[in-house]
């Protein structure tokens, strides 16, 4: 079966790429470069599939049991935007023409100089080299490489505050998977590269775990009311479960702890205003009973407990996490399998479908004010690079 997917998307990209791409490959000058435009044209039509799968699969199911209204388009139209631009290659062109030139001649220097390739699907001859074996191991080492690059967004504060537009979307769709600062796109997709070459995955196996796990993260990201069961729940990653990522107060912050703690509380006794830079607030109240953020209504006047699942909603989803100290940090940053969450710690299966953002959008800074995160392409992209540089 597997083989036979892989011949039909072979036969799809050659006619792709004699049908359309290797005419304006030409036309653009590029004929010494066929190679390279053939592997692009493959990443062109995965993306194409990868919509495809959106918009007949997981567009209805939104429609059918969506968490909330949808009540932004702007801001959802913004986010396809973002999806079109990395799915349908235009950010992988730009990365041709910049970046990749000088990966080649890197990896060129350092397979010269004998850096050795683990060659995974070789761990076992007959068995791990087979298709389908392969692409399980192979999706399995990169989520747990993806675990970490995520946790690594959400530890360093120079590094989350441009991951941390990904987390603006109030309005989240299954669009929102792409809304990423560029340069976030960059650091990311670089070190998932680099970890490609020392494993050496095969380009076709490549394609295939990246095409996997875009498509999965689309489907967690969609405005679904939809949990897998108490078992399942923990083999697959759902999209409540990655809501509860997103969710303000949860899935970006921890409670500070042992030193950190101590300079927390003392920055909060001395000027009211936590260690994150956000005014610091009373202790955390007990689940359900958390007051909401200023100007909004409290949580419990609003609840709805669910009939499937038994997990407790929002009609007008404004909840917000405790408002006690904490730092970055969060929970529920695996990708495709919560076991890296389980393992480290850093797993939240509450059957909840809270308000997504992040808290400075909704509670003022020192300044009186929230955190502005652009509405438009452009804008937070240029927002991003303001908070990299401490102006924004």
């Amino acid at each position: 079966m597997v083989d036979g997917l892989i011949d039909a998307f072979a036969t799809a990209q050659l006619w792709l790429f004699e049908t359309l791409v290797q005419p304006v490959a030409f036309a653009m000058g590029l004929g010494g470069r066929l190679e390279t435009v053939f592997a692009g044209t493959g990443w062109l039509l995965v993306g194409l599939l990868q919509m495809a799968v959106m918009l007949v699969v997981i567009g209805p199911l939104q429609r059918w049991r969506p968490v909330e209204p949808v009540t932004d388009r702007v801001a959802i139209r913004t986010d396809i935007l973002y999806t079109l631009v990395h799915r349908l290659g235009l950010f992988r062109v730009a990365l041709f023409f910049t970046i990749d030139p000088f990966f080649d001649h890197l990896f060129g220097l350092l397979r010269v100089a004998g850096l050795p390739t683990l060659h995974l699907e070789q761990a076992w001859a007959g068995v791990t080299d087979q298709p389908l074996p392969a692409l399980l191991i192979y999706l399995v080492v990169f989520d747990f490489i993806n675990y970490w690059i995520h946790r690594g967004q959400h530890h360093f504060s120079a590094w989350w505050s441009l991951h941390s537009l990904h987390h603006s979307q109030r309005q989240m769709t299954m669009w929102t998977d792409n809304r990423n600062h560029l340069l976030d796109d960059l650091i990311r997709d670089t070190l998932i590269v680099m970890a490609a070459q020392l494993i050496g995955v095969a380009p076709g196996q490549f394609v295939a775990v990246v095409a996997i796990t875009q498509l999965s993260e689309n489907f967690q990201h969609a405005n679904l009311r939809l949990w897998f069961g108490p078992v399942f729940e923990r083999l697959w990653i759902s999209p409540r479960f990655h809501r509860v990522h997103h969710s303000i107060g949860i899935g970006h912050e921890s409670p500070a702890r042992h030193s950190q703690a101590r300079a927390v509380s003392a920055a909060h006794e001395a000027t009211g205003v936590g260690a994150d830079g956000r005014r610091a607030g009373p202790p955390p109240a007990p689940l359900g009973l958390r007051a909401a953020a200023p100007g909004l209504p409290a949580q419990g006047r609003t609840a709805r407990r669910d009939a499937d699942s038994g997990s407790v909603s929002y009609s007008e989803p404004h909840e917000v996490g405790s408002v006690g100290a904490s730092i970055l940090g969060g929970h529920n940053f695996g990708v495709l399998l919560p076991w890296w969450d389980m393992l480290f710690g850093t797993a939240n299966f509450e059957l909840r479908y809270a308000a997504t953002g992040v808290r400075d959008q909704i509670e003022p800074g020192p300044d009186g004010r929230v955190r502005e995160y652009g509405q438009g392409f452009w804008a937070q992209q240029r927002l991003g690079l303001r908070r990299l540089l401490g102006k924004g």
